[in-house]
């Protein structure tokens, strides 16, 4: 059920964008970024979403890229023991990430 202000945001909204006040905002007419990870809550993405506006990475997120990109190496290294040492590193950022290191 639509409360009142509910309401008055959606016809503000609507006027906005009928008198073309949103037209020219800075993304406009490209496409969204969901890169979100849907495995973070709601109220986390938020948050990060909040902190990435304002120019700072969360500690989380960094490890995750560092992560993906130690998966893409770790398959373009033949085995041996570069490779083994690779998995090592993964397997260190993967407990940093759970939360357990």
């Amino acid at each position: 059920m639509a409360t009142i202000f509910d309401i008055l945001a959606e016809r503000r909204i609507a006027d906005a964008v009928e008198q073309g006040d949103l037209d020219n905002l800075p993304g406009s007419g490209r496409p969204l970024d969901l890169d979100d990870d849907l495995l973070v809550s709601p109220e986390q993405r938020m948050v990060n979403r909040v902190l990435k506006n304002a120019g700072f990475t969360p500690r989380e997120i960094l490890l995750r890229k560092e992560i993906s990109a130690l998966r893409q190496e770790i398959e373009a290294t033949p085995p041996g023991e570069r490779r083994a040492a690779l998995r090592r590193e993964l397997m260190l950022l993967l407990v940093q990430v759970s939360g357990k290191g």
